[in-house]
């Protein structure tokens, strides 16, 4: 895979695709992150001399309504502030004032074209990679680099697209994840996997994937409990992935020294943050009670299981951390990496959502952007985005 590194960029149009899919209220940008995290990128080529044209979506645009609150004007007004340098926003994604501003930039400049996304809503021509919408985008440039690894899973006009009429390469938020991430195909060992979050279905290629290789899978959060009501626990009224008990009880026989469950719980009778919770063995749930997150006991476990680690893989949190009473076995455990100076890769989502909340995402050796994409990679799939870039 060709990197942004390789590619002469002096006095080129050079089209970035970048992820700016950032929560915004009320036009107010809440979590710039993303932003940040494609500076490097961004940078690099003006540093260069092009003339830098980025392309990013944001939200889901389906009806009329959802032009405005995804509108990409407070990106680029954010982007000024970080580059301290005017970005010129053009809040059409083709046409007559997008081709002359493409035409009028000077080395050095950058423009922001609107959300891809606005062309979603006539057929679904960016979210459908229409060949003439990639062809249309790809014209306005003579280089295309891909730095949205959050997008790489998806094959759209505005990555495969563009990417299938001008020589490409990767960004260099793109390289990072990739070398991140590869580094779990040969892991250094013990390798430890974490998997949390609430269904089993989001896991299962993951799980077959990593199972071979994993010394120990940890696995907390609400898909725990689908594997234990299969190793016939009664968990109450804690959710539970009914379709998919049939592939825990037999990943559970295949593997039954890998697969590690929690023994307790803090468990409620409401899913809401400011109820009463008691921690409670796994064996001693009544009909009516939920666990929203690991007990003591087993915080204690899986970090017995982690202190030798070389290696840890963790998507999905173990438990419900946006409530504050439920974030604890989480942290614990994240924290537990942490000083311990274990070598830990999120894999992307709400795991590094909640590993910002708790104040801990910068502390770990690498919390990846993606979501799906993350997933899908680690799942062992192509990812179209990350294909279809030129090779070395």
């Amino acid at each position: 895979m060709k990197i942004i590194s390789d590619m002469d960029l002096e006095n080129k149009k050079v089209l970035i695709r970048c992820d700016f899919n950032v929560p915004i209220k009320d036009g107010k940008i809440i979590d710039d992150n993303r932003i940040v995290m494609s500076l490097k990128t961004i940078r690099y080529a003006l540093d260069k001399g092009a003339k830098v044209i980025l392309f990013s979506h944001l939200g889901r645009v389906k009806e009329e309504g959802d032009l405005e609150k995804n509108n990409l004007e407070p990106v680029a007004k954010r982007l000024s502030e970080l580059l301290k340098k005017d970005v010129i926003f053009i809040p059409e994604t083709r046409g007559e004032k997008l081709e002359s501003a493409v035409d009028n930039l000077k080395s050095g400049d950058v423009l922001l074209v609107q959300n891809t996304r606005y062309e979603d809503l006539d057929g679904k021509k960016e979210s459908g990679n229409d060949p003439e919408l990639g062809r249309y985008w790809a014209s306005l440039g003579d280089v295309f680099i891909n730095d949205a690894f959050g997008t790489a899973h998806r094959s759209h006009a505005s990555n495969v697209g563009i990417a299938k009429h001008l020589p490409s390469a990767a960004g260099f938020l793109i390289e990072k994840e990739i070398d991140a991430l590869s580094s779990v195909k040969s892991p250094d060992k013990p390798f430890i996997v974490i998997l949390g979050g609430s269904k089993v279905s989001d896991k299962i290629g993951v799980i077959k994937n990593l199972v071979k290789k994993a010394d120990k899978i940890l696995i907390g959060g609400g898909m725990a409990f689908t594997f234990l009501q299969a190793e016939g626990y009664d968990v109450g009224s804690s959710i539970i992935d009914k379709d998919n008990i049939d592939f825990c009880k037999d990943i559970l026989n295949k593997y039954p020294n890998k697969i590690i469950l929690p023994v307790d719980f803090k468990v409620t009778c409401e899913f809401v943050d400011t109820c009463e919770y008691k921690n409670k063995d796994i064996s001693s749930f009544e009909y009516n009670e939920m666990g929203l997150d690991i007990g003591s006991d087993t915080s204690c476990l899986f970090k017995r299981y982690l202190e030798d680690a070389k290696t840890v893989l963790w998507n999905g949190p173990l438990g419900v951390y946006e409530f504050s009473n439920f974030r604890l076995g989480t942290e614990e455990v994240l924290k537990f990496l942490v000083d311990n100076n274990i070598k830990t890769i999120l894999g992307g989502g709400d795991i590094v959502a909640s590993a910002g909340v708790l104040g801990l995402k910068d502390k770990v050796y690498h919390a990846s952007t993606g979501g799906g994409a993350t997933l899908e990679y680690l799942e062992g799939k192509v990812l179209p985005g990350i294909d279809a870039i030129d090779k070395k």
